[in-house]
């Protein structure tokens, strides 16, 4: 058994994968668009856009999608195990680009380099370095 997140955009999934491919989290493994394998289009305006995606890197496995009654993320978070300070520091910097940072990347009273943030498209993560 294997948990992974699956998040939902409304129209953004795709420049969200961009997004987070620039980051150096990893890459799209699968991508299926509304209207692909002939299969009908509930919505015209879904047309083209992200039916179902795969996103992988080292450590790294979500799923995402558009869908036109996609709600607001909230109440979930990813959270980012590293071990590397300055890569934590980096990738940090990188996600949170446009975003908004809710915890400042410091030290934390139990020990680890820890900082949140949700980024541009309103996803959290949460970055914890045990150094």
């Amino acid at each position: 058994m294997q948990l992974a997140n699956y998040l939902f955009f409304t129209t953004q999934c795709e420049e969200a994968l961009s997004f987070y491919t620039a980051c150096g989290l990893g890459q799209v493994s699968v991508l299926l668009r509304h209207g692909d394998l002939d299969i009908p289009v509930e919505d015209a305006a879904m047309a083209g856009k992200v039916m179902h995606a795969r996103f992988e890197g080292p450590g790294i496995l979500f799923f995402a999608s558009d869908n036109h009654d996609a709600e607001p993320m909230r109440g979930s978070s990813h959270i980012l195990l590293m071990k590397d300070r300055s890569k934590t520091l980096n990738l940090f910097d990188r996600l949170a680009k446009g975003g908004r940072v809710t915890t400042p990347l410091a030290m934390q009273p139990w020990g680890s380099y820890y900082g949140k943030l949700t980024d541009k498209f309103g996803v959290q993560w949460m970055l914890d370095c045990i150094v």
